[in-house]
């Protein structure tokens, strides 16, 4: 039977005049609450806080990053228990799920989701079993009965996880209900809302007309013209800032935010409602939109976050069958130095402005997202990001933006995931790369070990606590 034990110094530096001082730093900040500022975890798993239901279901079925590495490889979303928009026959047997699963474990060896499973499986499960064909029924009894204990309801995991703040995304026309019953039972300043504009600000697409109405329902406030539209979303704005959000989050194909003259704006909302809009214009629109949004970070305090770069569902006929988040987003080139000009022109100095960016194009981070960090003192780059999220990733970020934007102009490490239970996995790697990035530099000669340790910590906690402020609260910057 393949045992599961992890090494102590996974993901630190092999050198062994590095890795001591790698396990120092990383000491220091191991047991740090966990600040989950960019999450997905849908708000109504922590509202309900019933038991998961089955190893399937919370390690394979929802997860895309497992999910597209067994796709590529032959396994069929339908034997993977992923529900067809239409209803059609999938796989039903979790168990059945598992075992292909555990068939294709050797499919992750060096891939970041193997880390974060080890880690789900060993630290959180406290399971020391590897999974495989042969262990496959085995692992999913022992996984099913320990989920099957109070202290794996996700409210309880929690406290487990030492998550001082997490974050749901939740669209512009949520109610926000799941985020009420959390207030009422105490937590609703430690889960709290992000305002997800994407399905109004994106115009022409099959369902925008629904989600105009139910944006003048809920606001109050009449969308029939682009004037009352931008002030039904500052409406809403609002209400999730009183419910406690800190953030809002855009994707875009593109970073582009340029501002169209106000009657042009309004021409091309119009032409939407009449269902007449043009791909050109939606573009521009989408486009002037996000540049709006920044004007209303600038009056509201939301912190901006921006993750261009990838065309969504690549696979139209996957996209058909199963919907959107199955793996087949793909990313493409990212431009934000002309892009993000007419938005940083106007605000990037504005101290009521916030933005972080996100990006998976490695390619402009040492070229244009460090330069841009490193000199408008609204922005902060983001944590590596969905396919970047990893050991090497990480490590090529440190390595590309530090020497011009610094530390300090990077939003610490915020985690990107629907898979609750990767959470403190994925918090623990940036720590380890971290350490591994910071003790090089301290056996260069370029900084004290004291300097690596705070700059450590401050990486893990005090910058997304400071960067991700309430919007009633000043961020400060160190001197």
């Amino acid at each position: 039977m393949a045992q599961l034990r992890l090494h102590p110094d996974r993901a630190l530096p092999a050198g062994q005049d590095v890795r001591p001082v790698a396990r120092r730093i990383y000491q220091a900040t191991r047991e740090l609450s966990l600040l989950c500022m960019h999450g997905h975890v849908d708000a109504a798993v922590f509202a309900d806080d019933q038991r998961f239901s089955d190893p399937a279901q919370l390690l394979v079925v929802p997860d895309h990053y497992v999910t597209r590495m067994l796709v590529s490889q032959g396994v069929p979303l339908e034997q993977l228990g992923v529900p067809r928009v239409d209803g059609g026959p999938v796989e039903a047997d979790p168990r059945e799920i598992w075992r292909r699963f555990c068939a294709h474990w050797h499919l992750f060896r060096g891939t970041p989701s193997r880390y974060w499973l080890e880690h789900e499986i060993a630290e959180v499960l406290k399971i020391d079993i590897a999974p495989g064909p042969d262990t496959a029924d085995e692992l999913y009894d022992l996984i099913d009965a320990r989920l099957a204990e109070p202290g794996f309801r996700p409210r309880a995991l929690l406290d487990a996880f030492n998550i001082e703040l997490i974050s749901t995304t939740d669209s512009a026309t949520s109610t926000l209900e799941d985020h009420a019953r959390l207030a009422v039972a105490g937590l609703g300043a430690r889960v709290v809302p992000t305002f997800r504009p994407d399905a109004l600000t994106h115009v022409g697409h099959a369902g925008w007309i629904r989600q105009v109405r139910r944006l003048q329902e809920l606001s109050g406030v009449d969308t029939g013209d682009y004037d009352g539209f931008i002030a039904a979303l500052r409406s809403r704005r609002e209400t999730f800032a009183l419910a406690g959000a800190r953030a809002t989050d855009h994707g875009h194909l593109t970073a582009a935010a340029e501002p169209l003259p106000v009657p042009q704006a309004r021409r091309v909302y119009a032409e939407a409602c009449q269902g007449s809009v043009s791909d050109t214009a939606a573009a521009a629109f989408a486009s002037h939109m996000l540049f709006e949004m920044a004007r209303m970070s600038c009056d509201d305090g939301l912190v901006m976050q921006i993750h261009p770069g990838v065309l969504r569902d690549h696979d139209p006929a996957v996209h058909a069958a199963f919907g959107s988040d199955r793996g087949f987003d793909i990313p493409v080139a990212a431009e934000f130095t002309r892009a993000l000009q007419p938005m940083l022109n106007a605000f990037g100095r504005d101290p009521h402005f916030r933005l972080v960016l996100f990006t998976v194009d490695e390619s402009v981070y040492s070229r244009e997202l460090a330069p841009i960090a490193g000199v408008y003192p609204s922005v902060r780059l983001g944590a590596p990001w969905w396919f970047l999220d990893s050991p090497d990733g990480m490590r090529r970020f440190r390595e590309l933006v530090t020497e011009t934007a610094g530390f300090y102009n990077t939003s610490g490490f915020v985690d990107d995931t629907r898979a609750f239970l990767s959470i403190p996995a994925r918090h623990d790697l940036a720590r380890r790369i971290d350490a591994g990035y910071l003790a090089r530099l301290v056996v260069e000669h370029r900084l004290s070990e004291d300097e690596a340790v705070e700059t450590a910590v401050d990486l893990a906690y005090r910058l997304p606590q400071e960067v991700y402020a309430p919007a009633t609260s000043t961020p400060t910057t160190r001197t």
